[in-house]
């Protein structure tokens, strides 16, 4: 299991985010967590990103409790997050903001690096390979010089998921990555998913609210509803669950409509 977070309960100021949350991500898994708006997924996300510290309960990654831990320990631990508003610097190109994720991989110092000599030249190199290997990967070579600022929203998406894959992560937290994005565009974005699941390796932790991706994609599926867990397991169970149809459409709707 790559992450096991138990009994997760998160307050701020006495009004309760998180109430007993428990779910658990496999290794090499594309897990989805959905709910309505308000329902604490991103809270969630930032739990184990290490941007809230849980009031209670814990987060094991692989076999560390990471919980409380600072965003940059996090970091150091193996998981990368990408944010459901594209935080991007827009003055630089794709391949320079790309480049940014390798930050926790370069060992070379200042001194060499100004000169760009010896172990830093090597360094440079190797970051540079990398870089190229993930635009291959996300298909960004026509705007790999473009500045961020001139793109459109769907390809400054993923070029953020880019700068969180050159962190070589074990574990990929996705905040909302199809928010505003048309038809098309997600249709590249679960192409690009499930390359980066089957070529990579990579385990996800993927935060969503089109349900015609998260039944198509997802693994598992946790949902959330007022900071609480009402189902967890498949998508083809759990996006059939009354609870959830509730949760989403209310009792009206879920006479004539399902999720998903």
């Amino acid at each position: 299991m790559v992450l096991a977070v138990d009994d997760l309960t998160l307050e701020f100021s006495g009004l309760r985010a998180l109430t007993g949350v428990s779910m658990s991500v496999a290794a090499g898994a594309l897990a989805a967590l959905v709910g309505p708006n308000g329902a604490g997924k991103t809270c969630l996300l930032n739990c184990v990103g290490g941007f809230y510290a849980p009031t209670s309960g814990r987060i094991v990654f692989g076999d560390t409790a990471i919980q409380g831990q600072p965003s940059h320990r996090i970091a150091a631990h193996g998981i990368a997050r990408t944010f459901q508003f594209v935080e991007l610097f827009r003055g630089m190109t794709v391949l320079d903001n790309i480049l940014l994720g390798r930050h926790r991989h370069m060992r070379a110092g200042v001194l060499a690096g100004a000169l760009f000599w010896g172990r830093s030249r090597r360094e440079e190199v190797r970051h540079r390979r990398r870089v190229e290997e993930i635009v291959e990967l996300l298909e960004l070579e026509c705007f790999r010089k473009e500045l961020v600022a001139s793109l459109p929203f769907g390809v400054q998406k993923l070029v953020a998921i880019g700068r969180a894959l050159a962190m070589e992560p074990t574990l990929l937290l996705l905040d909302e990555p199809s928010t505003r994005m048309n038809r098309e565009e997600k249709e590249n974005l679960a192409r690009f998913l499930l390359r980066i699941k089957h070529e990579l390796g990579m385990t996800m932790l993927w935060v969503e609210h089109d349900m015609e991706l998260v039944g198509d994609l997802a693994d598992t599926v946790t949902v959330l509803d007022f900071g609480q867990r009402i189902a967890d397991g498949p998508p083809a169970v759990v996006l059939r669950d009354p609870r959830v149809i509730e949760a989403y459409l209310g009792r009206a709707g879920s006479r004539e409509k399902g999720v998903g």
